[in-house]
């Protein structure tokens, strides 16, 4: 259905909605309106400007209602709105900085093939094998370099 079809100018339609809802979105509401009854184009409305009115009308009614539901989503007050500081609390910094200190000591602790292994693996991330061709060691020799690593890195920061 094409809008010059109507009576009525869009604007008086308008008019009449925004009396009608006392709403300020009345142009909004009557362009869902006219997109409603453009989808109903296969039955014929028979007073075009009556119904999209009232469906701008029932439309407001039933945002209304929504509204005043006890589940509706409310609006938001940004300025009462805290913003939520994600970095850590001073105690959780000063405890990291702690554990790091030991793990740093469990790491000087180790001997220099070992830490070497150890960081090469867990830092730069490389696999055993990458290692072993680099180094040039066995896989094996890696394994136990890594493992010899943990395990003392583990008994040392036991208890942190």
């Amino acid at each position: 259905m094409k809008f010059e079809m109507l009576g009525a100018s869009w604007q008086q339609l308008q008019r009449q909605v925004a009396r009608l809802t006392r709403r300020d979105d009345a142009e909004d509401l009557l362009h869902s309106s006219y997109l409603r009854m453009a989808e109903k184009a296969d039955r014929a409305v028979a007073r075009p400007e009556a119904f999209l009115v009232r469906s701008a009308v029932n439309q407001a009614r039933d945002d209304f209602r929504r509204s005043r539901h006890p589940a509706a989503p409310q609006a938001m007050d940004l300025q009462t709105l805290q913003v939520c500081d994600r970095s850590p609390l001073q105690d959780e910094m000063l405890i990291a900085r702690q554990r790091l200190a030991r793990v740093k000591e469990g790491l000087d602790r180790l001997s220099p093939r070992s830490r070497e292994i150890f960081l090469m693996h867990r830092l730069d991330g490389l696999k055993y094998r990458e290692i072993a061709e680099h180094l040039g060691i066995s896989m094996s020799a890696v394994e136990k370099h890594v493992a010899k690593a943990m395990q003392s890195l583990s008994e040392w920061t036991e208890g942190w």
